[in-house]
Order: C-alpha cells, then sequence, then structure tokens
C-alpha cells in the first residue's frame, strides 16, 4: 500500500460519493486487495455534500488505510464535478475511476490498466468497463439499454456502456476535456474528440448491498437530453490538426 510520502503514486483510484454510509471501509478494502503489491497508488475520495455518516466513515478509514487522501464539497456539486476534483487532486499520471456504492467490482482494474500500459500514447485512450450483466433493477437496465443505443448513433462514439462507474485514463488527458455537468457520462465521445480511442472491457457488475441509488431513472432522462444536444455541439465544433512531423525531429527519430 502507498503510504502517504513525497513517492509520487503510478495510480490514483478517485471515487465521487454522496450519502454512501455503509459502504466507505469495504470498497477501500477491496481496491487495496486488489492493487496492494502491484502498484504504487493513491485512492482519493470526494465526498460531495453527503449528509449522512459519509464523512465520519471516511474519517475513520483514514487511520486505517495510508494510502487514502479524503476531499470534501461543502456542497453538493454532482458526480462530473466530484470526479474532476479527484483528478485534479491526484498525484499519479493515470487515473482509475470507480462509483463509491460497491456494484463495480476493483478486482477489474488492473485489467483495465493492462490495456492501457499497451498504448504508446497513453493520453489518446480510455479503457472503459462494459456491465454485460448488469446486476440493476429492470427499470435501469431498459433505460440505460435505450440511451447507450441513442447515443452511441448520435455521437458514433462505438462504446456500449458509457454509464459504467470503472474507467482508466492518463490524467492528463481529462484535464484537458471540455468541463461540465455530467461529462463523466460522454467521456468516450471526448475522447474521440481528442483524436483518442476508446476500448471497452466487460467487467463485473455486482447489486447495491446498502444504501440507495442517488439517481432516479426520470433525472437522467432529462439531464441526458440536454447534456447529448451539448455534446454533439462539441463534436461538430471539435478540430484535431493533422500535424507533420518536423524534419529536425524526423531525423533524431532515424538516428535512435
Amino acid at each position: 500500500m502507498t503510504a502517504k510520502t513525497n513517492v509520487l503514486p503510478q495510480l490514483a483510484v478517485v471515487v465521487p460519493v454522496h450519502n454512501e454510509a455503509g459502504n466507505i471501509a469495504p470498497l477501500i478494502g477491496e481496491v487495496s486487495q486488489s492493487l496492494d503489491g502491484r502498484y504504487d497508488y493513491e485512492i482519493v475520495y470526494v465526498d460531495d455534500g453527503s449528509s449522512d455518516s459519509t464523512a465520519a466513515e471516511l474519517g475513520q478509514a483514514a487511520a486505517r488505510f495510508p494510502a487514502l487522501r479524503v476531499i470534501t464539497h461543502r456542497r453538493r456539486a454532482g458526480q462530473s464535478a466530484a470526479i474532476w476534483t479527484g483528478v485534479q487532486a491526484a498525484r499519479a499520471p493515470v487515473i482509475a475511476t470507480l462509483d463509491g456504492d460497491g456494484q463495480n467490482d476493483p478486482a477489474d482494474i488492473p485489467r483495465l490498466l493492462g490495456e492501457l500500459d499497451k498504448a504508446r500514447d497513453k493520453t489518446l485512450l480510455l479503457v472503459t468497463g462494459h456491465r454485460a450483466l448488469r446486476r440493476d433493477t429492470w427499470a435501469k437496465r431498459i433505460s440505460s439499454r435505450i440511451a447507450n443505443g441513442v447515443r452511441s448513433r448520435l455521437l458514433g462514439d462505438d462504446t456500449p456502456d458509457t454509464g459504467c462507474g470503472l474507467k482508466v485514463f492518463a490524467r492528463a488527458a481529462f484535464l484537458d476535456m471540455p468541463r461540465f455537468d455530467n461529462m463523466h457520462r460522454f467521456l468516450p465521445a471526448l475522447m474521440l474528440r481528442r483524436g483518442g480511442a476508446v476500448i471497452s472491457v466487460p467487467v463485473n457488475h455486482r447489486a447495491r448491498g446498502r444504501g440507495t441509488s442517488n439517481y432516479g431513472v426520470l433525472d437522467r432522462l432529462g439531464v441526458g437530453i440536454v447534456d447529448l444536444l451539448g455534446v454533439m455541439w462539441l463534436l461538430r465544433r471539435g478540430t484535431v490538426p493533422d500535424i507533420e512531423a518536423d524534419a529536425a525531429d524526423s531525423d533524431e527519430e532515424k538516428d535512435r
């Protein structure tokens, strides 16, 4: 486990949470179990204005897990804002994100990292989980399938499950993307807008064991339509220049 030292970690696991009392210590324990001895890592929890005992549980966990860092929003700002806060505060060049409800399996993180490690330029690849077997309610599964189909058709992001909270990417790439509410649902399209690529990896998905979801089907539908139109606008106005290598750089490459 990475202790709080001056040594920079290789990986930061960013977890946004809002009213996730009961899920804090179990998930942090699983993250540690999956990464200990394999990576130098930190775990960055962002408490997005919780009103339950989430803050107290994070304080207790920080005493047990040296790799844990906790950042708190005084008022709820939303999941995307919490992810942005965590990524910006992270000290590692590579980020893995997880939902804080325990439905994502931290044991899948190394497989996604393995795909990112194959990339010649990590800033041009997003590796996202694909929950092929969803452990959610019937209503959530149907609404998600419809939303993913519409989004994929309109944005052309060729990603079957953008809603999966388990994603791996370069910190620099994320901070270079346009920032807006609910941007976390459109990371594949935003990566393609940068001239990058997206890989989807099947991952485990688990039923929520504690607490209740912070989102409803109608909530997601309402904001999703507005955000979708905004991202379509961004994609149409995003141009990736095709840069010819400088002659001096080309000669240097030949000499290697």
